[in-house]
């Protein structure tokens, strides 16, 4: 499907000039403290999230800490952020990878990322963009939602979606095009009734939704 390139750079300037400089909300001090965040943020707040790891990040503070912690001691410190049996089963085995086959240091390549337990490409993705500097899309709910409302992809599928945004942003903006998103996406482009009235980019979207949700805030 063609996209006309100066609807996607006008969606790009907009964008950035609305959300100058993003950064992932998850507290962190290194790349490992922002693995185990994002672990952690899965169906759960960012704002939850940092409100654990502040003690959790306390008591724990490498991956041999993490590998080697008790399993019902580690449900507890993370159960706020829910499911946090599979949550705590994942840092842990995560943690003993990349004590046994890293040295204890984060690796630094998606495929060695999503060869840890428990990682897939959306985490990956955010501790390389975050902790790294690596150039990458996040596809999370709302950068997968976003981009089909935006007709940027049409494809429901999260790697097919990070292929098909890679395909039209240029590279240097991948990393912060995703934190547009989301930031969006929280604010304004929510899931459940997108604020259509006051959205500053709403005359470059097609969306279907803007018929059936209406333009009230």
């Amino acid at each position: 499907m063609t996209k006309p390139k100066d609807r996607i750079r006008e969606i790009r300037r907009i964008l950035k000039a609305r959300y100058p400089d993003v950064k992932t909300q998850l507290r962190h001090d290194n790349p490992f403290q922002l693995l185990v965040a994002t672990i952690l943020s899965a169906q759960c707040t960012d704002r939850q999230v940092n409100a654990v790891t502040g003690p959790l990040f306390q008591k724990l503070k490498t991956p041999a800490d993490f590998a080697a912690v008790d399993l019902q001691t580690l449900e507890a410190l993370i159960r706020p952020t829910g499911f946090y049996r599979n949550k705590a089963r994942h840092l842990q085995n995560c943690a003993r990878a990349i004590q046994e086959r890293f040295g204890g240091n984060v690796p630094e390549t998606i495929e060695d990322l999503v060869s840890l337990p428990g990682v897939g490409r959306k985490t990956a993705n955010v501790v390389l963009g975050a902790a790294f500097g690596i150039p990458g899309i996040v596809v999370d709910t709302h950068v997968a939602r976003i981009s089909r409302r935006l007709d940027l992809t049409t494809s429901e599928d999260p790697e097919k979606i990070e292929t098909d945004l890679m395909q039209i942003i240029p590279e240097a903006e991948w990393n912060d095009f995703s934190l547009h998103l989301v930031f969006f996406g929280r604010q304004v482009c929510k899931a459940r009734k997108p604020n259509c009235g006051n959205c500053f980019i709403a005359h470059l979207c097609y969306s279907e939704d803007k018929r059936t949700t209406g333009n009230s805030p």
